[in-house]
């Protein structure tokens, strides 16, 4: 499998060519971050209270597939949070296939950010070795902590999720379309992000 390009990686705001990084400011992020959850929240709502989302903002699916109604059910704030580092603790983790949310509740924002949305045979393994999610939530957090700025980011899992992969990768693909999370290789063309600005 490729690994993702770099969300945050170390070209300049406004794509300088030589010197060190500029630092993203407080308002940048704070922008970035409030751009995710304009459009987050309503799906969060609508999964909260067991509704479907408004006409035109239902972006996927045609009638009736698996998919669409795991999705309209699937409310990740309800699954329990863990540190990132959960695999480190001493307590035995579940095992199996699962779907795994990275979520951030940002203390100054009015709720919360999907950042990532993934799937693994083995949830108890999955997170500890090379994952690209990582590299983008260290960079992710190194922005924050220069902007001054605090993160709340936790993981929850999903274990009522197909055994069988292709239907575990299926749902999993629904679920990013669907929350459109910045962190997943399929989206990140859809977060034109202060992290990667092109030179105009």
């Amino acid at each position: 499998m490729g690994r993702q390009g770099e969300l945050f990686g170390a070209t300049p705001v406004g794509g300088g060519i030589s010197g060190e990084a500029l630092p993203l400011q407080e308002h940048q992020l704070i922008a970035w971050q409030q751009r995710l959850l304009d459009y987050q929240s309503p799906r969060f709502e609508a999964v909260a209270s067991d509704s479907q989302l408004p006409p035109g903002q239902m972006d996927l699916f045609g009638g009736g597939s698996l998919g669409a109604a795991a999705v309209q059910r699937l409310d990740p704030l309800q699954l329990a949070p863990q540190h990132l580092q959960f695999w480190r603790w001493p307590e035995r983790q579940p095992d199996g296939a699962a779907l795994y949310f990275v979520v951030d509740r940002p203390p100054h924002l009015e709720g919360a950010l999907l950042l990532y949305v993934g799937e693994t045979k083995q949830a108890d393994r999955r997170w500890k070795g090379e994952h690209d999610c990582k590299g983008y939530l260290a960079a992710y957090g190194e922005a924050l902590q220069q902007a001054n700025l605090q993160s709340q980011l936790s993981i929850r899992f999903w274990h009522d999720a197909p055994s069988e992969r292709r239907a575990r990768q299926a749902l999993e693909q629904a679920l990013i379309r669907h929350w459109l999370p910045p962190f997943n290789k399929e989206t990140r063309g859809r977060w034109a992000t202060p992290f990667t600005a092109e030179p105009g």
